[in-house]
């Protein structure tokens, strides 16, 4: 079997469970550490030349994170693909225990085992705090209904302020971020790398909660970790 992953919390999954398998990964992944594949480009323009070149017998995309067009083509190429698109954490737990029946793995690998235990009880917040959630600045560009990350942080005690918005990440002003209200700010340090001094000073008086991003928006084997480091990173923030 060979698989390219175009999905860099997928190819964490794939290296952990069948790492001879593996074939192809983008630019962007970047777990584990000392992955030794061909790359292939990045996550939303990557080369399908170099893809096809790989002969794989399957191409993981998610919906958020691929485009539309590279599935079609990969499809239409013959290349059979498989389209993740998780929007809450069992959804994720469900669709990461189907991709490891695809690599013909008959158990569950201890990685998605623990994760299942870190989510059937996570840690319990003191309390439950509203916040706003950017992922990017210049434009801002916020967590809205329906994401995975929204959906983590849920769990974790954090009552998303856009989570009723119409766009799943809505591209509000700064003025309307600060009219809202919030009573904590999220900063991941990606896809926007927030930082001590890039982000909190945007809302002055709000606790800024810096936290993972790799841990706030993967689904994969850093399920396992995610609740314990986010709960004490969330509060942190005080």
């Amino acid at each position: 079997m060979r698989v390219v992953s175009l999905v860099p919390s997928l190819t964490e999954a794939v290296a952990l469970t069948r790492p001879e398998v593996l074939v192809g990964a983008t630019d962007w992944c970047t777990h584990p550490a000392g992955l030794d594949v061909a790359r292939v480009g990045g996550s939303k323009y990557p080369d399908l030349d170099r893809v096809r070149a790989l002969r794989p017998d399957l191409v993981l995309l998610n919906e958020e994170e691929n485009r539309l067009a590279d599935a079609e083509a990969l499809r239409a190429a013959g290349v059979p693909v498989r389209v993740t698109f998780p929007r809450t954490v069992p959804e994720a737990l469900t669709q990461l225990g189907e991709l490891v029946g695809a690599l013909g793995v008959a158990g569950e690998p201890d990685w998605l085992r623990a994760a299942r235990r870190a989510w059937a009880a996570p840690p319990a917040p003191a309390t439950r705090r509203a916040a706003v959630v950017p992922v990017w600045r210049r434009p801002w560009v916020v967590l809205g209904r329906d994401t995975f990350a929204g959906d983590v942080l849920h769990r974790l005690g954090v009552t998303n302020r856009y989570a009723d918005h119409p766009e799943r990440y809505p591209r509000p002003g700064l003025d309307e971020l600060r009219a809202r209200e919030p009573e904590l700010v999220v900063l991941p340090d990606e896809p926007y790398r927030f930082t001590a001094g890039d982000g909190p000073e945007a809302f002055p008086g709000v606790p800024a909660a810096l936290v993972s991003g790799r841990h706030l928006t993967w689904y994969g084997p850093s399920l396992a970790e995610a609740p314990a480091l986010l709960a004490a990173q969330l509060a942190a923030a005080a």
